[in-house]
Order: structure tokens, then sequence, then C-alpha cells
């Protein structure tokens, strides 16, 4: 079956349960022995074929039993309220992995994830400042999130650490940080200390791009 062409760029949150530096990005087991937390992207600048999808925010929770790559995990994906019909099957089309190679983030997403929740649509609030280690999106009655910068222990000062992932699926840098999270739909979790990381990214059906 032909692949229908998309390209998403913006800003991209990855907040999960584990200790800073998030164990999966080094083939680690989680911190805690499961795998909680969530992803969401602003799109600055996206199309799912000749569907544009400018300025527009998703989300998607997830709740593993263990390592990601042991599967049988859950998912809720979060749709901005303010995409239209067309929109919402493009963002499916994404999400579904079904227009991604093998390999790539959203595929490789579709075959971990066993039970999928019914999605929600719902209104984003969104604030990112990348070089400032800080972020949050809002969902109300969903989701809350907030990342701020890492703090040394003694002295309080603003620590910074960089994750460069030449072949990385999700990203190629990442900034680092400390996130609480506090989900409330159909996975619901609160964290008020976990791990951030937060990046411009250029996603593609072959991959990372940027």
């Amino acid at each position: 079956m032909a692949k229908t062409d998309w390209r998403l760029e913006g800003e991209w949150i990855k907040n999960c349960s584990c200790a800073y530096g998030c164990p999966c990005d080094f083939n680690a087991p989680p911190t805690q022995g499961f795998c909680r937390g969530l992803v969401g992207m602003h799109i600055v600048k996206g199309h799912f074929g000749a569907v544009k999808l400018d300025g527009l925010n998703f989300a998607a929770t997830v709740d593993f039993p263990g390592a990601l790559h042991l599967g049988n995990g859950a998912m809720q994906a979060i749709i901005d309220q303010r995409a239209t019909p067309e929109q919402r099957d493009a963002l499916f089309g994404i999400l579904s992995g079904q227009n991604s190679d093998e390999g790539t983030m959203f595929h490789i997403f579709s075959l971990i994830v066993t039970k999928m929740h019914d999605p929600v649509f719902a209104p984003f609030s969104w604030t990112f400042d990348l070089a400032g280690r800080r972020a949050r999106m809002t969902i109300p009655g969903v989701l809350d999130t907030e990342v701020e910068p890492i703090k040394n222990p003694i002295t309080g000062a603003e620590h910074r650490i960089q994750v460069v992932m030449p072949d990385g699926f999700e990203h190629r840098v990442g900034e680092v940080a400390k996130a609480s999270m506090n989900s409330t739909a159909g996975i619901k979790f609160n964290f008020p200390d976990g791990h951030s990381t937060l990046a411009k990214v250029i996603q593609t059906p072959a991959g990372v791009a940027g």
C-alpha cells in the first residue's frame, strides 16, 4: 500500500517517570522498572499529503510495564481540538505508524503498543523555551506537565546537559531537564520529579531529518 508523504517540524517534549537522563536513550532498564509518561509536539510547520498542520499540537500518554522494547504498552492520543476532521485524520495517519518506514519512531510505537485508549480532543496551552530548558503543556482536565532546569543540589545553580544521538529515531540533540506531570484521562499518573527531554525536531516518513 502506498504511503502518504508527510513532514513535521516543531518543538518536542518527552517526559517520563524515570530519573534524569532517561535510561531508554541508553538501552538501559527504566529507573523504577516501568515507564509512564508522555510525548508532545507543537507543529510549527507540517503537512500530511495536501493537508496543512501548521500551528497544531498533539500529545500521547503512555504506560509500559517494563522496558519499552519489551512492548505490551498502552497509549492515549490527545489531539488539539482546533484540528479539522481532515487534520485529525492526518495526525492519526502519522501517529499510527502506517505511513512511516520500518524502524522509525511512529512505526516502532505501533509495534510496542498493544492497548489504545480512545483519543481525546481538547484545547492545548503550550510554552517552550529550549535554551532555558523550560516548557509547559496544559490540557485542562486531561494533562498538565511542566519542565524546568535541573538544579545543583548544593548551590541551586542550574545544571545543563545534552543528549546527542546522531542516529536517534526521536531527535538528534536534546536538552535534559526536570519534569512534573499529572495525567487524569485514560492513562493516569502523577510524578512530581521525573525526566524531561526538550528538542527541536523534524520528523518524516524516513525518520529524523533534523
